[in-house]
């Protein structure tokens, strides 16, 4: 299965139900099912943002599926889902919208850049 690094809190968010939306500055074929991992470097504003101060880093945390990807032509459209993925036009114009999350115990693994496949 592959997976996707995010900096926490984002997969922390992602796996609370409340950011449904991971956006990015690419594009992707790719659809399906695949693994949550959290980066080793947070994202120090964010957390601070979203008031975490301790989550897992270096780990796979969940499982979500990808179902399409949504491409932002204008800051007005990235906008109007603000609430789905909580992040600024900043992070790119792609969002992959995500359903069927799920918490998993955390497995320590080295993530990398992109989509990736899990051994």
């Amino acid at each position: 299965m592959k997976g996707l690094s995010l900096k926490q809190p984002w997969a922390e968010l992602i796996l609370q139900g409340k950011k449904t939306i991971e956006i990015r500055k690419w594009n992707t074929k790719f659809r399906g099912e695949f693994y949550i991992h959290a980066s080793k470097i947070p994202d120090k504003k964010a957390m601070e943002k979203f008031n975490f101060d301790n989550l897992p880093l270096g780990f796979i945390v969940g499982k979500a599926k990808l179902i399409e990807v949504k491409k932002y032509n204008n800051e007005k459209e990235h906008k109007k889902d603000k609430n789905l993925h909580l992040a600024s036009n900043f992070f790119g114009n792609y969002g992959f919208i995500l359903k069927d999350v799920k918490r998993i115990k955390p497995i320590n693994y080295k993530g990398q850049l992109g989509f990736w496949e899990v051994k």
